[in-house]
């Protein structure tokens, strides 16, 4: 399941990674970030949260892909992303490379609270 909110007055999306992760679960939820998206300044500010995420098939990866490059597209400019155990860390720093060409600065944290003070919340 993935689940997008955001908060403009803090210029915030908010995309949360939780369970089993299918390729129609990121297929679903582009049309709500393109949505939300629209409605925060340049600048905004990205909260990736990978923290209830147990698996994500193979399969996802052009689309976590398409979404990497419409977030950069989109003037981000600032990803923070919440990743506990590094040992469920999928790739995304290398796949950044090729899907963030604007390179915004990426933090990497264990939990919300760290995460929380890398966006000044």
């Amino acid at each position: 399941m993935v689940l997008v909110t955001s908060n403009k007055a803090r210029r915030l999306l908010f995309i949360n990674y939780i369970g089993r992760v299918r390729p129609g679960d990121l297929t679903r939820q582009q049309p709500d970030i393109e949505a939300l998206m629209a409605e925060l300044p340049p600048d905004f500010r990205v909260l990736v949260d990978f923290s209830e995420l147990e698996d994500m098939d193979l399969d996802c990866m052009p689309e976590l892909g398409r979404t990497m490059e419409l977030i950069d597209r989109s003037g981000v400019g600032l990803i923070v992303r919440v990743i506990p155990d590094p040992t469920k860390d999928i790739g995304l720093n290398i796949f950044s490379i090729f899907h963030l060409p604007h390179h915004p600065p990426i933090a990497t944290c264990k939990n919300m609270m760290e995460a929380s003070v890398v966006l000044g919340l």
